[in-house]
């Protein structure tokens, strides 16, 4: 698994990053414009879920094989909810996965859902070299049809989720994953299908 001191260099490099944030905004602007978001639902529907989450966190692992599957069933595919999947990368290993996630940038979320279905087998390893070598393999024998240097590579394709990740932080201060916005709120019960149908339902 993931080392903490990896977490730490994550964490520099988004030091780094706020400030050239700030010195270059209208550049991240036009380039982040080119990347689609993940979403999935009814572009019209009533309630809009914001999901900030990082691919090497067994929690939103858990949304995705045990929550969202029912998320889906019963009000996505009804036309009553829109999930936007929002990157917050706790650690270099996350970041180019999430890199892979929307390397096709055609905003469909079949190839995330993959990741966190199979976060146990890509995630074995000591170091970023093993992990990056795992998620290399499991891409080309689901023969996904991506070039996985090019995507690690793609710097508007990090910019687009480094900026995400700040401004989850300005604009709901964020500080974990996997943590719900729903309709503009900070989702703050336990993040159980339960507890978020009831909340749903009552905006519906």
């Amino acid at each position: 698994m993931i080392h903490y001191h990896v977490n730490q260099k994550l964490l520099l490099v988004i030091k780094i990053f706020v400030i050239y944030f700030f010195i270059s905004t209208k550049i991240f602007a036009m380039d982040s414009k080119n990347i689609k978001d993940i979403t999935e639902g009814n572009t019209n529907a009533k309630v809009e879920i914001l999901i900030y989450e990082s691919l090497t966190c067994p929690h939103c692992a858990t949304f995705h094989k045990e929550i969202y599957p029912d998320l889906k069933k019963n009000f996505i595919d009804k036309g009553l909810v829109k999930i936007q999947f929002k990157s917050f990368p706790l650690d270099i290993a996350a970041l180019n996965a999430s890199k892979i996630a929307h390397c096709k940038n055609d905003g469909k979320p079949d190839i995330l859902h993959f990741l966190y279905n199979n976060q146990k087998k890509w995630m074995e390893g000591e170091n970023i070299d093993q992990i990056n070598s795992n998620l290399k393999a499991i891409i080309k024998k689901q023969d996904l049809k991506l070039d996985f240097s090019k995507c690690i590579n793609d710097k508007k394709i990090e910019d687009h989720i480094l900026e995400e990740r700040i401004e989850s932080v300005k604009k709901f201060e964020i500080n974990s994953t996997p943590t719900l916005i729903i309709n503009n709120k900070k989702f703050s019960k336990p993040l159980t299908y339960k507890n978020i149908k009831k909340e749903i339902e009552k905006l519906i």
